[in-house]
């Protein structure tokens, strides 16, 4: 049940700020590792640009590999919190190997079994969020959660930025970094212990395959055009190769990163409030169509004031699909959302193999070719909604 309207705050039940705190703690964490990652396996490291969308790739099929089989099972058992519990541990432990081991193959281990931490909680906890948040401010209180577990992706490359400038940007500082982002992804898990589960309904008589038969075809055909959206999603390493080829330092590159991230924060919420007041299917095609401008950009810029410009748009872009992807899923799909939130992730992230595959290849031919192509193909994916509907019921004659 929802709480008194006194006892929110900020407009949202009380766990929706403990559960973004977990989100902050361990983004702040693994932010402050991603923001260097792409330089750090190219510069340091010494491996390709090809390489690095293949593991990007393969990071996010990790990512999504067990999204589907955690979903089930939190819809199967009814309970969230020891799902996500065992997810967000997976991925701090997976952050000891960048202690340990510095090597190509070392930092591939990481990045995809880290991801296999943030598949597996995903589902388990957005349906834990969407069943404390009410219907008619899901859409904000999803764009507070994501707001808050960007806030830490905003400090983490600052943390990162800091240390660069203050200690270099040599293997050594880089180790100490790696040791720094430890200790939030350990407090997350402490507060997440905290945190009251909120059970869903069990369906312990479905098996995985009998759940897909009983989604709503309102989902399938989401699924659908997201899938040909997945297609155009390439790996943000690649914006950051773009910045460094336009002349940004490795150091700027981070604030970068930042600048995304702070753009993302501002504007979740208050695109949360526009999709629940102008409906969420119209903010999915707004997302589609900025994510095409946004491609068109990447691939024309000239200039460093560019290329700033299109982080921040970026930053908009991704607030609608992080944050609105999952509330229209939850209001498309009521019953079981953690094996719908699921099995979204999983076939999106089973078609990201494939896209950063292809984005690494067509950046070796040329890089503005990657950008164009994606924005083909978002054009496609709106085209594709628009003439599905996925948020309109259909009658069967």
């Amino acid at each position: 049940m929802s709480p008194d309207p006194a006892d929110k705050k900020f407009g949202v039940h009380p766990d929706v700020l403990k559960l973004s705190l977990v989100s902050l703690l361990t983004d702040l964490s693994s932010e402050m590792i991603f923001s260097v990652f792409a330089i750090f396996f190219t510069t340091i490291a010494g491996a390709s640009a090809a390489l690095l969308g293949m593991i990007e790739g393969f990071a996010d099929l990790s990512a999504s590999s067990l999204n589907y089989l955690a979903g089930w099972l939190s819809d199967r058992t009814g309970k969230r919190k020891i799902f996500a519990m065992a997810g967000y541990g997976f991925s701090t432990l997976a952050k000891t190997i960048l202690l340990i081991s510095s090597s190509v193959a070392g930092l591939s281990a990481f990045r995809v079994i880290e991801r296999l931490g943030k598949g597996f909680r995903g589902p388990p906890r957005d349906a834990w969020l969407a069943a404390v948040a009410d219907k008619d401010t899901r859409g904000y209180s999803f764009g507070v959660h994501k707001a808050l577990d960007k806030t830490g992706a905003v400090l983490g490359p600052l943390v990162a930025y800091g240390l660069l400038a203050w200690l270099g940007d040599g293997t050594s500082t880089f180790r100490i970094l790696f040791w720094v982002a430890l200790v939030p992804a350990l407090l997350s898990i402490v507060v997440l212990g905290l945190i009251k589960d909120q059970p869903g309904v069990q369906h312990r008589r479905e098996n995985i395959f009998e759940t897909w038969k009983v989604l709503s075809p309102e989902f399938k055909r989401y699924l659908i055009a997201a899938g040909i959206f997945s297609l155009a999603y390439f790996s943000f390493g690649f914006l950051m190769l773009r910045a460094h080829s336009a002349g940004f330092a490795v150091k700027d590159i981070v604030l970068l990163y930042a600048l995304f991230n702070i753009s993302f924060v501002i504007t979740a919420p208050l695109l949360g409030k526009l999709g629940d007041r102008m409906g969420r299917a119209s903010m999915i095609m707004l997302g589609y169509l900025i994510y095409l401008l946004m491609s068109v950009g990447f691939a024309f810029a000239a200039t460093q004031w560019q290329i700033v410009v299109l982080f921040v748009i970026y930053g908009v872009f991704y607030a609608i699909d992080e944050a609105q992807s999952k509330a229209f899923i939850a209001d498309i799909e009521a019953e079981r959302r953690a094996s719908a939130i699921g099995l979204y992730n999983f076939v999106t992230g089973l078609i990201y193999l494939p896209a950063s595959l292809i984005a690494g290849a067509l950046w070796l031919l040329h890089p503005a070719s990657a950008f164009l192509v994606a924005a083909c193909i978002a054009f496609a994916a709106l085209a594709a909604f628009m003439l599905l509907r996925p948020d309109k019921k259909r009658t069967e004659n």
